[in-house]
């Protein structure tokens, strides 16, 4: 199986409750930005494909197991993986550990809907994304 794809962040005090705990919903922003940045990685930025393409990607289902806190100036290592791919979905196992000690702080496993971005409805993947997200499967790092 090919590495996952890593984005490098870290957590800032907006991120954090008032103890400098990293607030829970946040971790559902943490993912969207890696899975984002791993679909420039593939060289499609978000605005392009749904001005050019009428392409857009929604978040169908996501289940999460929080392990341990990350908190205020952590670097945090969150990785996107696509595991599944079918004719209107991509399935992800996402993991963000803490950069200095390598913990897992919080695994996921999110599906995302293609959606037209005019009308909102689900869509079958364009075939050069999906031949895009079937190649970036297949290779090894």
């Amino acid at each position: 199986m090919p590495q996952p794809f890593v984005w490098q962040m870290r957590v800032y005090w907006e991120d954090t409750d008032g103890g400098g705990v990293v607030y829970h919903a946040r971790y559902l922003n943490f993912f969207e930005r890696a899975r984002t940045e791993w679909l420039r990685s593939l060289g499609m930025n978000q605005s392009e494909l749904a001005e050019e393409h009428d392409t857009v990607f929604a978040v169908r289902r996501m289940e999460i197991d929080f392990r341990l806190a990350a908190r205020l100036d952590d670097e945090l290592l969150v990785s996107a993986q696509p595991i599944g791919l079918g004719a209107a979905r991509v399935t992800f196992e996402q993991k963000i550990h803490r950069a200095a000690d390598h913990e897992l702080l919080a695994q996921a496993q999110v599906e995302a809907a293609c959606l037209a971005a005019e009308s909102f409805r689900a869509v079958r993947l364009p075939a050069w994304i999906r031949q895009q997200i079937a190649a970036s499967m297949k290779q090894d790092d």
